[in-house]
């Protein structure tokens, strides 16, 4: 599909007159319509977009209610170099730009692409996906910000400013109905208090079935209710001095976020992973062991082969509930002294997130989160910035200085628990995908023909002929795993302070009336304390450690063939009864550390206008994120050894820590306007070090700063020690791929060109269109850290592969037509915009079972709107073609099958083995009916 997206891609760029002022380096309007200036604030200063020389894109209030944008997440529809998408909860949603971005999945890691609003910082790109209310424009600037907006901005960031009080009375409400019985009420009323004070309030409510059905359950999930409210006062005593005050509230109650298994009708590469095994024959060469003990415990065979069929597997009883608020205030001061003017942001931000779910993703009872008050996320963050800008030496020199501060509290209370079903599912994973496949019995205890604890049965008598003397200790264990029952994390509590300040100055130097030199700089302080407290109840892993750890080196259990089934065992059954450190050795157990860093960034760029129509760029700026916590605590240690072999969980707690990520980028850039037509094109390249990728290999959640190696590494970061058959099997894979520290270097690059036009051939008709290729690629020889340590294994595909959720092509267009009806006053509404995206992988350790084929998404939306737009009616469509597709493919946790020994199920086209994969579906096709009027 690649080569017809690139097609489809170029088509479009040329022939809709290239694609969106997305840089826009056009005469933006907030009218559509015409071409009046856009003013954008992405230096610290007020400047028309077309004579800053960066790439930002400027996304005005008109474009926004054409496209239908309520949320950052619909904005992928008019940026080509963005994709913003949400996972396992909405609380995770996850911003990109030109490739780069964080998984959202671990609210220990800060954003690359973080939200601004108003100004104020918000913690995590998720908290974006609330509703926005009435929005003046959205700034989408690209690459690392390392001076103005620097806090963690590694990749770009996204800010949003919403519309101010007006001292002209005016109001303004809109109805919307659609399918899945859609409602949308939105409204705002703005006026004058006293010639000096005016205020405005704007809300916003929608309700809405779910996209998803949970047919155990009898519910929709993935569904909307939700309702946000913000009041705004605006002080102007005198021309000198402005205060405006923002307060805001959202509320969210619903049912989020819902799977379905990967089919091969959806990914080929499924092959035969959910082809379940003939009775008593294990994992076969052409078959899967795993699916077998789905079936035999419940889950319908139909969920592997349902494609985007949109009923989902829910075990009984399970929920989905989530619920979310989010409020705070800011105060933003603006004072003119005649030389210099002051502006201070102040804000306070409490945000907290809690959500249910059966994570295991299906009918069987393995792995899940209750819905309780007492298991959330929350943020407390309270954020100061002052910056005083003026001119110096007769206009020559436009400087500015300031400061940031930030203190975040971040606090995660955890309550993941194994399911009910959990031991018999892992025991008869055991039994099923090896050697003892001739005993599994799914209805037996232990799994096994007759009974574990029958002493007379004939699975538990070949179980222990198999182990020798390390047979009671196996049986036993055995009986200890499957009666794994509702047992894990009873309240895990996590607790982060970061305090961050910051000291930057951005200067413009007029060097002539055509040549400018802007310099940058930005101090930052990170600090950060860490703590958690973990309560669990998991006694079956110490029980089953103190059974079995002395068998897993065992040299005198028997003959060769005992020794090595006997040490096999043990593993297997230690490891699944102990999953992600789940371990009640960690009951009232506290830990604790702290972390800091400093680091200088800046930019420096050169702009030129030959003539009044085309400005000419060149720049550097370095970037950075700050490191932090892996908030898990299955990074302390692999889960065989109990805590007490290593110190204790206080011994292990470094092991949590991440580094921070930095990047050096390049950009040359050019931009064209003459009033009805607008271009701009941009080549960038971008250098990270120290890239912060979090990836769930089916069992933990994996944080790792990724770093290239200078020296060759022999294919030593691409080996693994899993599949004895696989052509990149080495058994000391653990071992290899080390880098010595002076040949660390950048691990991912991010390379390319973004080229965007708009044409206003007549007021009432606006083209836009823009292409972005980026080719976001890992190196080829890839280190852990900067250290030089070796890759993770799971990590192997990556080296000199694009990165996950980073297409190479990306074009985006619109077209918007708003012709006079007669003389009445009356005007039409037609529009149209789309996207279409070339290949992409949607997993961070690029699993094949994980891509996406490459697709077009187009809305469009028709009406009519009364003289000077006192009243509108339009219908609308997302999606309008109905495509299907998943946001973002996934392990699905714990269901792995049988080890291959041999070629197959194993790599290179299944380096997850017979590990099975879950999927989030995007939204279906959406439509409706609007109804507004303003006065």
């Amino acid at each position: 599909m690649r080569t017809t997206a690139l097609g489809v891609s170029i088509a479009m760029a040329v022939v809709a007159a290239p694609a969106f002022a997305q840089d826009a380096p056009t005469d933006e309007a907030v009218d559509d319509s015409d071409n009046t200036p856009i003013i954008v604030t992405a230096q610290g200063r007020s400047q028309l977009l077309t004579d800053v020389p960066v790439a930002i894109s400027a996304v005005t209030a008109e474009t926004l209610q054409n496209s239908g944008a309520n949320d950052i997440r619909q904005l992928n529809q008019l940026a080509p170099s963005l994709l913003v998408s949400s996972t396992g909860s909405e609380a995770n949603g996850s911003a990109r730009i030109r490739g780069i971005g964080t998984v959202g999945d671990n609210p220990g890691l800060e954003s690359s692409v973080p939200v601004f609003i108003d100004g104020v910082y918000r913690s995590r790109s998720g908290i974006g996906l609330n509703e926005l209310g009435e929005i003046d424009r959205i700034e989408v600037q690209r690459g690392p910000q390392g001076t103005l907006g620097g806090r963690n901005s590694s990749a770009g960031l996204i800010s949003i400013y919403s519309k101010k009080p007006s001292f002209e009375f005016g109001a303004t409400g809109e109805v919307t109905y659609g399918n899945y019985d859609y409602w949308r009420l939105g409204g705002s009323v703005t006026g004058p208090i006293s010639d000096t004070l005016a205020a405005r309030i704007d809300g916003v409510w929608v309700k809405r079935d779910g996209f998803l059905r949970d047919t155990a359950n009898n519910r929709d999930i993935n569904n909307r209710d939700r309702y946000f409210v913000r009041g705004q006062l605006l002080f102007e005593p005198t021309d000198a001095l402005s205060v405006r005050l923002i307060a805001d509230y959202t509320s969210r109650d619903e049912e989020c976020c819902g799977a379905t298994y990967v089919s091969p009708s959806v990914n080929p590469t499924i092959g035969n992973l959910n082809t379940p095994s003939s009775p008593g024959a294990g994992a076969t060469p052409t078959t899967n062991n795993i699916i077998n003990v789905l079936r035999d415990l419940g889950q319908p065979l139909a969920a592997f082969n349902q494609g985007y069929d949109r009923n989902i597997s829910v075990t009984p009883g399970r929920s989905y509930a989530g619920k979310t608020k989010d409020y705070g205030f800011s105060g933003q001061i603006d004072y003119d002294f005649g030389g210099a003017t002051l502006t201070s942001i102040t804000g306070y931000r409490e945000y907290r997130s809690s959500q249910a779910g059966d994570v295991d993703y299906g009918t069987v009872d393995i792995l899940y989160r209750a819905d309780s008050d007492d298991a959330y996320r929350q943020f407390h963050t309270f954020t100061q910035e002052l910056r005083l800008q003026g001119e110096a030496f007769d206009g020559k020199l436009d400087w500015l200085v300031g400061g940031f501060y930030a203190n975040e509290k971040l606090t995660v209370r955890d309550n993941l628990r194994f399911g009910t079903q959990y031991g018999r599912f892992a025991a008869c994973r055991v039994i099923s995908g090896g050697g003892l496949a001739g005993l599994y019995a799914p209805t037996q205890p232990g799994c096994v023909a007759q009974g574990i604890g029958n002493l007379a049965g004939v699975g538990r008598n070949t179980i222990l002929g198999a182990t020798g003397t390390s047979g009671p200790d196996i049986v036993a264990a055995f009986a200890a795993l499957d009666g794994l029952s509702d047992k894990g994390s009873i309240n895990d509590r996590y607790f982060q302070e970061d305090n961050n300040w910051a000291l930057f100055t951005h200067n413009i130097f007029h060097i002539t009336d055509k040549l400018d030199f802007t310099f940058g700089v930005r101090y930052t302080n990170d600090k950060k304390k860490f703590a958690a407290t973990f309560t669990n109840d998991n006694t079956v892993c110490t029980t089953v450690q103190g059974l079995v750890l002395n068998d897993l080196t065992t040299t005198t259990a028997g003959t060769p063939a005992q020794i090595a089934t006997a040490r096999a065992l043990a593993g297997a059954l230690i490891g699944l009864s102990c999953q992600g450190n789940s371990t009640a050795e960690l009951n009232n157990v506290s830990i604790n550390d702290k972390r800091s860093e400093d680091e200088f960034t800046g930019t420096a760029i050169l702009s030129y206008k030959p003539v009044d129509d085309l400005m000419v760029y060149a720049s550097y700026s370095r970037g950075y994120k700050a490191g932090g916590f892996n908030l898990d605590r299955s990074a302390l240690k692999a889960p065989i050894l109990p805590f007490a072999a290593s110190g204790g969980a206080q011994a292990l707690v470094s092991n949590l820590q991440f580094d921070p990520e930095t990047v050096h980028s390049y950009e040359l850039g050019a931009k064209y306007s003459n009033g009805p037509f607008g271009m701009g094109l941009t080549f960038f390249r971008s250098d990270f070090s120290s890239f912060q990728l979090n990836t769930f290999n089916g069992t933990v959640f994996l944080v790792q700063n990724v770093n290239g190696c200078d020296s060759d590494l022999a294919g030593g970061d691409r080996d693994q020690s899993k599949f004895t058959g696989a052509p990149n099997y080495n058994p000391a894979a653990a071992t290899t791929g080390a880098c010595a520290a002076d040949d660390v270097s950048y691990g991912v690059r991010t390379q390319g060109f973004e080229l965007e036009a708009s044409l206003v051939p007549a007021r009432s008709f606006r083209m836009t269109a823009g292409l972005t290729y980026a080719k976001t690629k890992y190196r080829n020889d890839l280190v852990g850290n900067d250290s030089g340590a070796p890759l993770d294994q799971a990590l192997r595909l990556l080296p000199g592969n694009n990165l996950s959720n980073a297409p190479e092509l990306v074009a985006t267009g619109s077209v918007a037509w708003t012709p006079d009806i007669g003389s009445s006053g009356l005007t039409g509404l037609v529009y149209i915009d789309g996207r279409m995206t070339s290949d992409y992988n949607t997993g961070s350790d690029l699993f094949p079972q994980k891509a996406q084929d490459g697709y077009a998404l187009f809305n469009a939306r028709i009406g009519v709107r009364g003289p000077d737009d006192k009243w509108g009616i339009e219908f609308w469509g997302q999606n309008i073609f109905n495509k299907q597709y998943a946001q973002v493919a996934f392990n699905s946790p714990f269901q792995e099958g049988g080890t291959s020994a041999t070629t197959a199920f194993a790599d290179p086209q299944y380096p997850g083995g017979r590990q099975i994969f879950s999927q989030f579906l995007a939204e279906p096709r959406t439509y409706g009916v609007t109804l507004r009027g303003k006065f």
